[in-house]
């Protein structure tokens, strides 16, 4: 790995096998925007009093609402991304 690069890929989205950046010099701008394309989380929520799981990009942003936690899931892994629950 090269470390004398410390940038991310202009459109942040690169795998990051081929990004090359010193992972003890991130900004915090870098830092958030590690992952977002390929994790998402789920965490429960309550809409129009009805118990769901709501699915989150990495960096927060609102992607979906589920009725149970097994269907959210599957939807995460579906659109290729790698599901995390947030208790």
């Amino acid at each position: 790995m090269n470390t004398e690069q410390n940038e991310l890929p202009p459109d942040g989205n690169a795998p990051l096998a081929s990004a090359r950046f010193d992972i003890r010099h991130l900004s915090a701008e870098q830092l958030a925007r590690l992952g977002v394309s390929q994790i998402a989380y789920v965490r429960p929520v309550v809409v129009d009093g009805e118990p769901g799981f709501s699915i989150h990009a990495a960096d927060g942003t609102p992607m979906a609402v589920a009725g149970d936690r097994g269907t959210a899931l599957a939807a995460i892994v579906q659109h290729d991304m790698i599901p995390l629950l947030v208790h």
